[in-house]
């Protein structure tokens, strides 16, 4: 049999492995400061780009797409050559899609930090970058498939199998999400509304975490473990089971973000079923990683990959069982818009995703440069520092999901809400040092990691192309096999049938919520923003205003006695995006329209201390002193009509005229109360926009909210 002498590129490896690493550091520094901010907003410095509603997708983005995402390159670059006994498709598709990737992430950081934002959690990146990363993915799978196709093995092991439908998913979940009209270069509207919008973004929300944050790094597990361990996979068969039903039900669950929402029953309760299924794949997933280890606990007492792997894979195993337990509609009544849910997405994000990529860290770096890691010990307190900050992070956030929705349903025996919901912020304060603190431990060993690398590689030499060596891929006779074994040699075939899979049950959820009338049933009260109005909603979005606030009356005694009427579907018929929010900080705003005078929020944006004694939300003074551009209306407007927004024709052309007008009112409204303020001022628009919130549907006298302070 004739042996065929290559070389792996390390090359690749090494770049997105530092970018990791680099790229880590900052998002922790990040969410660090963003945590500190809930509870001390002076930390903001009274700047734009460093306020909470800005930092917080920006720690999100660097998180996800910096850090796990540079991690999962320079793994499945890693691994894939060495999987498939070849070389890297095409060296220069390799560093264009390096260099292009960090590229997005420059521009994501530059535009997030400027307020360019989409609205969309987890998707607030406008559409030229969305662009940019669909190109950039077709290069990835290009180069990839490139590699697998000229492979010296002929089956494909697991690992490659998480890649493959990570590729594909994500491309259709990018693709569809992303369907935006633009306005300007740095500005667009998505092209759905409302209940659809909304179905679209947590169906994307849900699953980029499934398929960006959990197959590409369940792909991971199944090479480094084995490798680390120097053991075979404990089941094979299990695998098998573990990967299809895991595509096939991840792609249902992403309803349960929406329940008791204004979502059509059926589609809530479809996204209910389907996550109660995804424990046991996922669990059988944790459970073949972890029976992996069975016999090699001496070695996981000592080599701290394998603490880190252990660690990893009980993360994921908790999420992807409390994911399930909190679709629950019993359960996610408690959890939803509290502290709860940010517990849980750390403990995925800091345990699984954080843990996974340290331990591959410390797998390939000592391999690259020919060394052995510069110091056990030093991993070994890493370890501890990051389990540590984990448990310091969760427990406190779990303590404050509990104690918010106590708070929140508890009623005096005379039937009046208890607490007014400022108190129910300022109360967890304590929580919120605690998990900063936590935080904080957990990057101080991601620091203790930086010089523990960059000391290996100092004590070695770097190895660019490392020498292998296999036989070339025969032909084989035709003979019997088990019927995975023959889809095994077959990734194109894969590739379909993944993508198959996982377009079932996005279309089963979008088909009828897009095309069954009843579905959505329209208001006749409700209307389009007026102009002044739809600039002081982007300026709303721009602000990250949606990080803090929720507009969602859920159908709860304590939430109408709060807020008013629950929200019903027709109401966001013109919000593009819709503006339902995940995450309760201020109090929910779907009624906050005519709430207040107009000089309450000016002065509230101005100091929100001033009128709610013990806010924790920053000032806004720069509100106050910049000019609405009035420029971008006519454009704002035609893409409002092309979404089929009903401004009359020509609208466009006068709409600055009616801006104009009802800013005046307002100002009018400012100087009764003593507040001089320009007509063009930002503040005005935003004005417009509060006080327009939920007023298209007429409340009875007995439903209007209870008023009290934020």
């Amino acid at each position: 049999m004739q042996v065929e002498k290559f070389y792996y590129d390390n090359k690749i490896v090494k770049a997105f492995g530092i970018a990791t690493i680099v790229f880590g550091v900052v998002g922790m520094l990040a969410g660090l400061w963003a945590a500190i901010q809930i509870y001390y907003p002076a930390i903001s410095l009274n700047l734009a780009p460093t306020t909470f509603g800005r930092l917080r997708p920006l720690h999100t983005n660097a998180i996800i797409f910096a850090f796990v995402g540079n991690a999962s390159f320079a793994g499945i670059y890693y691994s894939l050559q060495r999987l498939c006994k070849a070389r890297l498709f095409n060296d220069k598709l390799s560093w264009l899609h390096f260099w292009g990737w960090q590229a997005i992430i420059a521009a994501a950081a530059v535009t997030l930090l400027m307020g360019m934002t989409t609205g969309k959690e987890y998707a607030e990146l406008e559409w030229p970058i969305d662009i940019a990363i669909t190109l950039i993915w077709v290069v990835f799978g290009i180069n990839m498939f490139g590699t697998i196709l000229k492979r010296r093995e002929r089956h494909l092991y697991v690992a490659i199998w998480f890649y493959i439908a990570t590729w594909v998913t994500v491309a259709m979940l990018h693709i569809v999400n992303s369907m935006e009209i633009p306005v300007s270069l740095t500005k667009s509207y998505s092209m759905y509304a409302g209940v659809q919008d909304a179905l679209v973004q947590w169906w994307y929300g849900h699953n980029a975490v499934a398929f960006f944050l959990t197959t590409p790094v369940l792909g991971l597990m199944y090479y480094f473990l084995p490798k680390a361990a120097n053991r075979p996979v404990y089941s094979y068969r299990l695998s098998i089971i573990h990967f299809w039903a895991l595509i096939f039900l991840y792609i249902w669950a992403g309803p349960h973000h929406l329940l008791y929402t204004s979502l059509p029953d059926w589609a809530q309760s479809l996204g209910t079923v389907f996550s109660i299924m995804l424990i046991a794949p996922s669990w059988g997933g944790m459970l073949n990683g972890l029976f992996t280890l069975r016999g090699a606990w001496d070695k996981v007492r000592e080599d701290p990959v394998l603490k880190f792997m252990v660690v990893a894979i009980t993360c994921y195993g908790m999420s992807t069982l409390e994911g399930p337990l909190l679709s629950l509609k019993n359960i996610n009544a408690i959890s939803h818009f509290t502290d709860w849910t940010i517990a849980h997405v750390h403990i995925g994000g800091l345990g699984w995703n954080g843990f996974i990529a340290f331990a591959i860290l410390y797998y390939m770096i000592p391999r690259m440069w020919g060394t052995k890691l510069y110091s056990n010990k030093l991993a070994t307190n890493h370890f501890w520092l990051g389990t540590i900050g984990i448990i310091l992070y969760a427990v406190p956030m779990y303590w404050a999901g509990f104690e918010q929705a106590s708070m929140w349903k508890q009623f005096t025996p005379e039937g009046q809400l208890k607490f007014q919901f400022l108190e129910t912020v300022t109360n967890l304060v304590p929580m919120y040092v605690a998990r900063s603190v936590g935080g904080l431990l957990y990057l101080t060993g991601a620091l203790m990691m930086v010089v523990n690398l960059y000391k290996t590689i100092a004590s070695g030499k770097f190895i660019p192309d490392e020498a292998a060596e296999a036989p070339a891929l025969v032909k084989e006779a035709p003979h019997k096999e088990y019927w995975h074994r023959v889809l095994e040699r077959k990734p194109v075939t894969m590739l379909v049938l993944s993508l198959v899979l996982v377009a079932i049950g996005g279309l089963v959820q979008m088909i009828p919520t897009f095309l069954v009338k009843e579905n959505i049933p329209t208001i006749a009260s409700v209307k389009p923003y007026t102009p002044l109005e739809l600039q002081g909603r982007d300026i709303y979005i721009r602000e990250g205003c949606y990080t803090c606030h929720s507009q969602m009356v859920r159908p709860f005694r304590d939430e109408v006695a709060r807020y008013g009427e629950y929200s019903k579907a027709g109401e966001f018929v013109y919000d593009h995006p819709f503006q339902w929010g995940s995450k309760r900080t201020g109090p929910d705003l779907a009624r906050v329209g005519g709430k207040y005078p107009d000089s309450w929020h000016y002065n509230h944006m101005y100091d929100p201390r001033s009128m709610s004694p013990g806010s924790l939300m920053p000032q806004y003074v720069w509100l106050l002193d910049n000019a609405l551009d009035t420029s971008s209306t006519p454009a704002k407007i035609r893409a409002m009509q092309t979404l089929g927004v009903p401004y009359p024709d020509g609208y466009d052309q006068v709409a600055n005229r009616d801006l104009m007008h009802q800013a005046d009112s307002i100002v009018g409204n400012l100087k009764k109360d003593k507040i001089e303020t320009p007509a063009n001022a930002e503040i005005v628009a935003l004005i417009a926009y509060l006080q327009r919130v939920g007023r298209d549907i007429k409340l009875e006298p007995k439903q209007q909210p209870l008023a009290e302070n934020k």
